[in-house]
């Protein structure tokens, strides 16, 4: 195989199930120490992220700060096991961010 083809390896990468990475997601978002309340989670009483769960996406929208009343929301689909990761990277330096400036 030379440098820079284009070949691929033989397989593909599993098939994303947005039932399950919402499971998984749940739980490490209540590791993080969020409260679940129906379709969000909050932080420390205000809510800073919600989700709808389609067939084969999840569409997020995570607060950009903390407001008492409606945040402003940046939306992501999540496709991917590897969008999931990303995305739960991006949560935690909220988080963090969010701590610091309490």
């Amino acid at each position: 195989m030379s440098e820079g083809s284009n070949e691929t390896w033989g397989f593909a990468p599993p098939p994303f199930r947005a039932a399950e990475a919402l499971v998984s997601l749940k739980r490490a978002l209540r590791d993080l120490g969020l409260s679940e309340r129906k379709n969000a989670f909050e932080w420390g009483g205000k809510r800073v992220l919600e989700w709808d769960a389609g067939e084969v996406e999840l569409n997020m929208r995570l607060a950009r700060r903390l407001q008492v009343h409606t945040p402003e929301w940046d939306r992501t689909v999540l496709k991917s096991a590897a969008d999931q990761r990303k995305w739960l990277d991006e949560v935690k330096k909220r988080l963090a961010r969010w701590r610091e400036d309490e």
